[in-house]
């Protein structure tokens, strides 16, 4: 008799069905795992014969062999110890068979039987949804997994609750959902003296989700600008957390079950690999930019990352997708994320000061800031200079507007531009708007447009920047609540991209 088990195999975020197959056949005394499994997944039938031997059951005298179909699907990772123990469990007749077909399992088993819970249980859940089948997984694995409303979904603390569960002695409640972490109260803009276009820019960039890079000597405040981001952010809908968050779930990133509706803040170190930004390693794990999903990418001290990791960053920002191909898997993460550098003008980082003179001006400042290639220079829709402040503006009281205010205001534009795309699943905010879309939202009027050619005449703006100064105006109009994208709304767009920053 064959039993079977189901189970899971992840390709980026999507859990792809694995059917185990058991069989205890006559012969030579073994246990073997066949089905393209690696070390973990090989080792699991040490772990399952321990786990088995705690509940005092013995392994007959005969072969046991487990299939993981497909077979040509590569296996990874130890969440396959507790399907592998239900589908032989199921072929020993300790369990009900047609109650482990049933049952899409996944979760390490240590050596006395209990479970540990494992990475991936909200896509587990989500796959299991679809095939119709319950969940079964480690209690602490649970909660985050019982956010999928189609799914049933049991959390066992050990392999005894899980023989008792299927045979009627104690059947196990159904999970309950983690808890929902509010985003915590960020740092004030307020607190920033000055710099009050560089605030400006941080909210355009927010109402759009558009790419924003800042130039300013040591100590200007580009930090403390880019550090004060996540507090004018609105908190994620049910469905960018539930996308967010399973990309954490593959990652290992969600704690107790729970998840938050905080837009995620990552800040790579200038020294990360490439692996580390977009994706890969030996599993092909997300990189930054996909942990970054939903939120914000903060690469301070931007020409100091390697040029081919930079270079890498250019199509994803373009398609809000990464593929990390690799020999043995091809895996794709989502990436949408709003990108905001940080630079100094120079490797010293005085070019601007006159009472600091940069002994190689002018090609000091031209060499550090050609390290960013024009190709990807010109995906920044949003360009500012971050000038040192006064100290004795240090002491002036704090003006302008709060974090929450300005967060009013952006949810606002945002609120306007799920409105105008509802319906367009592949278009969320303005910066998402390409072909016909942008002309019917961001054609601006005569005098505007007559304005916008002059520019790309005059400073020779790419097709690519023709667009994104639209779509930067089209925020613009947003924030001001004006139906029609007009002459000063692309004015002011315009004045964010023509800089003294290198122009592709």
């Amino acid at each position: 008799m064959v039993a079977r088990a189901y189970t899971v195999a992840f390709e980026g975020v999507e859990a792809r069905s694995v059917e185990v197959q058991c069989a205890v056949l006559p012969g030579v005394p073994g246990f073997s795992v066949v089905g393209l499994p690696d070390k973990a997944v090989s080792e699991a039938r040490e772990r399952v014969r321990a786990a088995l031997s705690a509940l005092a059951i013995a392994l007959p005298s005969r072969r046991i062999s487990v299939n993981l179909s497909p077979a040509d699907l590569p296996k990874e990772g130890s969440h396959f110890d507790l399907p592998i123990a239900l589908a032989l469990l199921a072929a020993l007749e300790i369990i009900p068979a047609d109650a482990a077909e049933g049952t899409t399992a996944l979760g390490e088993l240590s050596l006395d039987g209990s479970l540990i819970p494992v990475v991936g249980a909200l896509p587990a859940a989500m796959a299991a949804a679809a095939e119709d089948r319950m969940l079964l997984c480690p209690r602490a694995s649970g909660p985050e997994a019982a956010w999928v409303d189609a799914a049933q979904v049991i959390g066992a603390a050990s392999l005894a609750e899980v023989v008792r569960h299927f045979t009627g002695e104690r059947p196990l409640a159904p999970a309950t959902p983690g808890e929902v972490t509010e985003p915590p109260a960020g740092r004030d803009l307020r607190d920033v003296k000055g710099q009050e276009r560089a605030k400006r820019a941080l909210e355009i960039a927010a109402a759009g989700r558009h790419h924003l890079l800042m130039s300013g000597p040591p100590g200007s405040g580009k930090s403390m600008l880019a550090a004060r981001l996540p507090g004018i952010l609105p908190p994620l809908s049910a469905a960018e957390a539930l996308e967010t968050s399973m990309i954490h779930s593959v990652a290992g990133l969600i704690s107790e079950g729970g998840i938050s509706r905080a837009r995620p803040f990552r800040e790579p170190h200038h020294t990360a690999s490439m692996a580390a930004i977009t994706g890969g390693g030996r599993s092909a794990k997300p990189g930054e930019i996909s942990l970054a999903h939903n939120g914000v990418l903060f690469m301070d001290e931007f020409p100091e990352f390697p040029r081919p990791v930079l270079e890498t960053l250019r199509q994803p920002l373009e398609t809000g997708e990464v593929m990390i191909a690799r020999a043995n898997a091809h895996v794709s993460y989502p990436c949408r994320f709003l990108l905001v550098a940080a630079a100094n003008p120079c490797k010293c980082g005085h070019l601007t000061d006159p009472s600091r003179a940069c002994s190689r001006a002018p090609n000091c400042g031209e060499d550090y800031m050609g390290r960013i290639s024009g190709p990807l220079m010109d995906r920044f829709d949003l360009r500012i200079e971050v000038p040192p402040v006064a100290f004795s503006d240090l002491d002036l009281p704090a003006t302008g507007a709060t974090s929450a205010q300005v967060a009013g205001r952006v949810a606002t534009a945002r609120a306007v531009q799920r409105a105008r795309f509802e319906g367009r699943p592949d278009m969320r905010l303005n910066a998402d708007a390409e072909g016909e879309a942008l002309e019917e939202i961001a054609t601006p009027d005569d005098e505007g447009q007559s304005l916008l050619l002059r520019v790309a005449d005059r400073f020779g703006l790419t097709a690519r920047g023709y667009h994104r100064v639209l779509r930067v105006a089209r925020t613009i109009a947003d924030l001001d609540g004006a139906e029609t994208v007009r002459h000063p709304h692309v004015a002011e767009a315009v004045s964010f991209r023509i800089t003294t920053l290198k122009e592709p």
